[in-house]
């Protein structure tokens, strides 16, 4: 596993979304509670960034602000239409105030 860092702790706070990068890669960082969700800045459905989305911290998912899709951010299932193909999802970790995601 390569873990490089894309963020630091206090540049996303609970419930919100980040934009970055990860060896060449659009990731979308998503933070909910304490656990920060980190998979593939595109929704499956329509070339669309999922960092323009909404988390729902309730189960853990977000909509694409486009047309409405949900997925769910710990495993990237399609869980609403239109989208149903699943977005990848990157292994993330929290170390001291550094965020860490292995896109390989």
């Amino acid at each position: 596993m390569a873990f490089v860092k894309v963020a630091a702790l206090d540049e996303i706070g609970d419930g919100e979304v980040l934009a970055v990068q990860a060896d060449g890669k659009r990731v979308c960082l998503a933070r909910v509670g304490d656990e920060v969700y980190a998979f593939a800045n595109n929704c499956s459905h329509r070339e669309f960034p999922l960092s323009d989305g909404e988390v729902d911290p309730d189960d853990c998912s977000i909509t694409c602000e486009w047309h409405g899709a949900r997925f769910d951010i710990r495993t990237g299932e399609a869980i609403a239409l239109p989208a149903t193909r699943p977005i990848p999802v990157y292994d993330c970790r929290v170390d001291g105030e550094d965020i860490l995601v292995d896109v390989n």
